[in-house]
Order: C-alpha cells, then structure tokens, then sequence
C-alpha cells in the first residue's frame, strides 16, 4: 500500500543524489549532440559510457525510492526487474547490430565483475579498515545457490555443443527452454522477496526518511532515466565497433570488462563504501543480487526477445573459457561467503581471480 503523506511533497535531495541527477541527464544530453554531429566514435563511446553508468545508478535510486513506499520486500522485486534496464537496452541494440560476442561477454563480465572484482574489492576495504569482517551468511548462501543454477544453465548448451551429443544441433531450443527454466525460478522468488526473505533487498542501515522523494518524482525520473538510457544504448552501440578497431581492443575484452563495469560503476561504488563503513550484511546483498539478476532475469529475457527484435539470436553456448570463468567465480565465492566471515586477503583472492581472467581475454 502507497503510504503518501503531506511531508513529502517538496523533493529533497542530497548533494550526492544532486550529482548524479544532473550528470547523468547533462552526458546524456552532450552525448546526444555528439552523435547528431558524428564526432569521433572514441570520443563519444566515452561519454556515452559515462552517462549509462549514471544512468544506471539512477534508475536503481529511483527505483529505492519508489521501493520506499512499498517496502523492503517490493523494492528488491523492482530492483530486480528494473534495475537493469541499461544493461538490456544494451543488450537489445547490440544484437540487433550482430555484436553477440559483445553482448555474451557483457552478461558474464557482469557477473563477473559483482561476484569476483566488486565483492573481493568490498572485502578487502573492509577488512582492512575493520579486520575480520562478519555477517549473515543466510541471504548470501541462498543467491550463491542460485547463481550456481544460473551458472549450470550456461554450462549444460555449451557443453552439448562443445561434446557433440545428440541434442548438438538444436541449441536454439535447448538455449530457449534454459532461459524458460531461469525465468520460471526467477518468478518463484518474487513471493519469497516480497515477503522479505534471502533474495530480497534489506534496509539501508541509518537511512534518512526525510530524504525519501514524492512518489511522482521518483516515477518521473526512473521513466525518464529509462527513455534517456535506450537513446544513449543506440549511440554507444552504434560507436563501439569503430572505438574498439581504433583502441586495437577485442570485442569480447570489451564486453567482459568496459560494457559490464560501466552498466554498474556508480552502483558497484556504493557497495564498497558500505562494506568500508564495516555494513557488510547491506553491503553483500546488494553486490550479490546484482550477480543474481543478470543470471536469472537479464540473460533469460535477452535469448528470448533476441527471437523477436531482429538481428542475431543470442544462444546460451559460450566460449568455453567464458563458461570456465563462470564456473570458477561461483565456486571460490561460494566458498568464501559461506562461513559468514570475510577478511582483506579473500578480497585480494577474488580481485586476483578476476584479474587473471580479464587478462585471458585480452587478445580475444
């Protein structure tokens, strides 16, 4: 139920939220210049990046504050289901300009990048501002849980493909019946985060309710935010093939490290900075569910409009190196969160790990 009251009709913003409002709506607005002159692909990849990170964190802000007046529960279920939309629009016009490679290795590089280089580098702050830093390990365990299923059902086509077994041949259905399986689960954990269980979003501690924004306000700027972020996904597709020949980069390091950290920059800051302020429960929830959403809802949803939008299919057989790299993120973070403790040197373990695979696909 919407609690709406006379204190809040007059917006407030912090200097932060200020910032981030303005920038994101200022990069969008010279990106759009940019690409009406036709400046320099290079020039305008960069701006066009920087907006979508902005971009991003405005949505999930938006989205928090309209979760505000629903609860904790309600707000993990729209974070869940609109807090990607950059990544998706994105998502949407690379493959309609033939980039799957692209696009597969932003969708891993987002998990990765949360799972293995966000977390390590919230682990590490935090353990050495604060030691051994310890926490719920309930939330945690359970979206391990999930992304491991996630994880599987990008291994299982891969590994028909890669193996030659009988079902090789049709992994456009295989991919498509993977992608209904995720969803399906994925729609089964809505209830469970309404009712505010391990894969719901928990309070922010210490957040100020005077700075909660009307409910108009928070609507108007998350459907401005999300109309803004597809003009800008068309421009930064349209000047990534030509910023990526002239930087001598490979597509696939472009998409697992650039395309990936920039749809959560300002999202995954916040996160380390909670951990560092020793609110590490917050803090690993709100990392990890960024994992879990792009495992259960993002991917599923790209392989199945990619049927309908025009351009390539995307298909759930990976390189397998990328499905490798998947499988041992899960694994070693798995492992580390499931004690409930964390120290600077499992950071610095998964920060390494990351380190090691991005290098891997360097030249490609």
């Amino acid at each position: 139920m919407f609690r709406i009251t006379g204190k809040n009709t007059r917006p407030r913003f912090s200097r932060n939220e200020w910032l981030m409002i303005g920038g994101s709506f200022a990069l969008t607005a010279l990106a759009g210049i940019l690409a009406a002159v036709q400046a320099n692909a290079v020039l305008l990849f960069l701006v066009a990046g920087g907006a979508l990170a902005l971009l991003a964190a405005l949505v999930g802000e938006a989205t928090d504050k309209l979760g505000a007046y629903l609860g904790s529960g309600a707000t993990g279920v729209l974070q869940s289901a609109l807090g990607n939309l950059p990544e998706l629009f994105i998502g949407i016009f690379a493959l309609r300009a033939g980039l799957v490679t692209v696009v597969q290795a932003a969708l891993v590089g987002s998990i990765l990048g949360n799972s293995l280089f966000v977390l390590g580098l919230a682990f590490f702050v935090g353990g050495l501002r604060h030691g051994t830093q310890r926490f719920s390990s309930e939330a945690p365990r359970m979206i391990a849980m999930l992304t491991l299923l996630a994880v599987a059902a990008l291994a299982v086509p891969t590994l028909v493909h890669t193996l030659h077994t009988p079902a090789a041949g049709h992994e456009d259905g295989l991919s498509i019946a993977c992608a209904v399986i995720l969803l399906a689960v994925f729609l089964a954990s809505i209830p469970v985060s309404l009712k505010g269980g391990p894969t719901s979003l928990p309070q922010e501690p210490g957040k100020e309710k005077a700075r909660t924004w009307p409910i108009w306000l928070a609507i108007t700027l998350l459907v401005g935010a999300g109309v803004c972020s597809a003009f800008v996904s068309d421009w930064f597709v349209g000047a990534l093939t030509p910023a990526i020949t002239f930087l001598h980069i490979s597509p696939t390091f472009t998409g697992l490290v650039i395309v990936a950290l920039a749809g959560n920059a300002v999202e995954n800051v916040v996160g380390i900075q909670f951990a560092a302020r020793n609110r590490s429960d917050y803090a690993i929830s709100v990392i990890l569910n960024s994992s879990l959403q792009v495992a259960l809802g993002l991917i599923p949803v790209l392989v199945l409009l990619s049927l309908i939008i025009g351009g390539v299919h995307l298909t759930l057989v990976l390189p397998p190196l990328l499905v490798a790299a998947l499988g041992l993120a899960a694994i070693l973070s798995t492992v580390i969160i499931y004690d409930g403790e964390s120290t600077w040197l499992e950071g610095l373990s998964l920060v390494g790990l990351y380190g090691i695979i991005a290098a891997s696909f360097w030249w490609g």
